[in-house]
């Protein structure tokens, strides 16, 4: 557990750009992975002679593999558009937070090792060798990046900070300096299935649980099925919703949708997790070995249809990438993932946001609520970064703004959004994305939260707003930790089923 002692920034009436604190953060680095971690995903443990022209081979091949990332190397002409974007310089006043600085501390590399000008005139264009304190630099700030892209929708030449962030990560794991936290969960997801490393007995124990509960409370004999073969649905959803609060509540909604919709489902024990920390180090194999869990699963239980529960990245990777990966939708070619495709039933998305999924359910009038058992929640809703600025719902641009929003009004009485420019494709990061939910970064995490918690202050105070909303595993636990620290209660956010498994008519679906 983190002990360092920080200062929570005061919220604010309205955004204030902050003054420049030079060297801020330069203390922020997550705990360092160790070589059992590293070796475990099939990375070096640690540094060793001639890192320093492995590392930079390593960014040859990326620029090579990913031309949008010598793209981006070569298309920043320093505007700052992007400068006061950043959710951690806006809570933290380090110059290197703005997105177009941490960008530059890889782009003064690109420029000595993949450049004419960087090569022969180094000092003239701001070009450095790759060093140990080079290296140190960006182990820090680029865990200090979310990955949100949120600074991507305000530059004139899209670039991505995402994409250069994740190629730093790899780049650095590449060479035996990885990142605790998201290695040890990667591991995790490889050895047991799921982030949590939750075994397939105490998954099952804790599903029965979870229907001794609901019946106890409803009377209802809703079923929440482990390794069923057959099923319709299979379910794949973050891990902290088998037991974590507020996420479990979002677990017990989707199995009463499905129960009240007469649809089969499953889990399945194998590939229990959603979630894909791949992603977040820009590891393509770890990416691809970790979603090819649910392939196997999909294939091995007969199911029609691939649900994916409330992840922001999750829903990304799935929406962005299974495609591809391993052949969930179309794109892939290999026969397994074409045996998949020819199994899944063609009359539906594939895959499918739980979203989406209860949104036609309400559409076509399968089910039904008592909107008044939310009335003591007013509502508003934090857009999810992966969600809203990396992926889709539905058949029409902007699905992933109002279908969840459409649910909350079908399910409750009392909604606010928050401030224009803080919401949809302009939403601000919860502070606790892109790997970075770990408590030896809290201080990041509290500061980073700040521009979210002023927006959420504002529809508190004039609307007396008690519930957000959010469709992300990550977004509610980073949001359970930082609500205190700005005079919130840590109750206050949940998931969108949450509102739904509160509201939902069971027994008497239609």
């Amino acid at each position: 557990m983190a002990t360092a002692k920080f200062e929570t920034p005061a919220l604010k009436p309205y955004p204030v750009i902050p003054l420049v604190a030079a060297g801020a953060m330069a203390h922020s680095k997550p705990f360092v992975a160790s070589a059992a971690i590293q070796g475990n995903i099939g990375f070096p443990g640690e540094l060793a002679e001639g890192w320093e022209q492995r590392a930079v081979a390593k960014m040859g091949e990326l620029l090579d593999k990913y031309r949008s990332l010598r793209v981006y190397m070569d298309a920043c002409v320093h505007c700052g558009a992007c400068s006061d974007k950043c959710h951690y310089f806006l809570g933290t006043g380090d110059p290197k937070n703005m997105p177009v600085a941490r960008q530059d501390l890889m782009r003064a590399v690109y420029r000595r090792y993949f450049t004419f000008a960087g090569k022969h005139f180094p000092k003239l264009v701001g070009a450095v060798d790759m060093s140990k304190d080079v290296l140190d630099e960006w182990y820090a700030y680029y865990h200090q990046c979310s990955e949100c892209r949120r600074c991507s929708v305000f530059c004139p030449y899209g670039i991505d900070t995402a994409e250069i962030t994740m190629a730093a990560r790899e780049i650095m794991d590449s060479v035996g300096l990885g990142q605790k936290y998201s290695n040890e969960i990667i591991g995790k997801v490889h050895k047991i299935g799921n982030n949590l490393g939750l075994p397939g007995p105490a998954l099952e124990d804790t599903l029965l649980g979870l229907e001794e509960d609901v019946k106890a409370d409803t009377g209802a004999d809703v079923r929440y099925p482990l390794d069923v073969k057959g099923a319709e649905v299979l379910l794949v959803t973050p891990s902290a919703d088998f037991f974590a609060e507020p996420h479990v509540e979002s677990l017990i909604g989707y199995g009463k949708v499905f129960h009240a919709a007469g649809i089969s489902w499953t889990l399945s024990s194998k590939a229990s997790e959603a979630g894909n920390f791949g992603m977040f180090i820009g590891n393509y194999e770890q990416l691809r070995k970790i979603a090819l869990r649910i392939r196997e699963a999909a294939l091995e239980l007969g199911v029609k249809r691939i649900v994916v529960g409330e992840c922001g990245h999750a829903w990304r990777v799935a929406y962005s990438f299974w495609n591809t990966l391993v052949g969930i939708g179309a794109g892939g070619k290999d026969p397994f993932a074409i045996e998949l495709q020819n199994q899944l039933d063609p009359r539906y998305k594939q895959p499918m946001h739980i979203c989406e999924l209860t949104h036609d359910l309400i559409q076509r009038g399968a089910l039904q609520f008592d909107k008044e058992r939310n009335d003591h929640r007013i509502v508003t809703f934090h857009d999810s970064c992966n969600v809203a600025r990396a992926s889709r719902m539905g058949d029409f641009a902007g699905g992933q703004f109002s279908i969840p929003r459409d649910i909350i009004r079908a399910v409750a009485n009392r909604f606010h959004d928050m401030a224009p420019g803080t919401t949809h494709e302009a939403t601000f990061c919860c502070g606790g994305g892109g790997g970075l939910l770990t408590d030896d970064l809290l201080e990041l995490r509290v500061k980073g939260a700040l521009p979210r918690m002023e927006a959420l202050k504002q529809v508190a105070d004039q609307h007396g707003v008690n519930f957000m909303a959010t469709i992300c595993a990550i977004c509610k636990a980073q949001f359970s930790k930082v609500l205190p620290y700005y005079g919130f209660e840590m109750g206050m956010v949940g998931g969108v089923h949450q509102l739904v498994s509160t509201a939902i008519r069971l027994g008497d679906s239609r």
